[in-house]
């Protein structure tokens, strides 16, 4: 079953991104291709590893765009040589795998190895959302203090 909530965006100012999570929820099938891993390599370091063997650099796409992190794979057909395949145990067939991420969240880069593609993510709050220590001054006790004597000369005499 497939909702529109067209509109809801027409008439929601800023809640998009709620309408987008719910429409997200909706997708119920279970995917299981290709096989990924998600990693915490330091503080606000993370990385996402897809194992996509048999794709090439150009068969593959990493795109972010609303907070999610889109990887998708299209095989390309070998052109002219024509071999029969009496058994196929790796996966040739396309594929899209999607990551929502935090806000903050920056993809720093994406690198092939051995049928494992890695993709750098790192958190990057923005220096006004960090939080920042406010110092507190002190005043001066000896300003704050008016002296209640006079000077004898300047005392008001005293009526008898």
């Amino acid at each position: 079953m497939t909702r529109d909530f067209t509109p809801l965006f027409r008439t929601a100012i800023g809640f998009d991104r709620l309408a987008q999570m719910v429409e997200g929820l909706q997708d119920t099938s279970p995917t299981t291709f290709p096989p990924y891993n998600i990693e915490k390599t330091g503080e606000d370091a993370y990385r996402v590893t897809v194992a996509v063997a048999g794709f090439a650099p150009d068969d593959l796409d990493v795109t972010v765009r609303d907070n999610t992190l889109l990887v998708s794979g299209r095989v390309q057909q070998p052109q002219g040589e024509k071999v029969a395949t009496l058994y196929r145990g790796i996966a040739g067939r396309s594929f899209e795998r999607r990551f929502a991420l935090a806000d903050h969240i920056v993809v720093e880069g994406a690198s092939l190895d051995n049928g494992l593609l890695h993709i750098a993510l790192k958190r990057v709050v923005p220096e006004a959302l960090k939080p920042r220590r406010i110092g507190i001054a002190t005043v001066n006790a000896a300003q704050k203090v008016i002296s209640a004597e006079l000077p004898a000369s300047e005392a008001p005499a005293q009526a008898a």
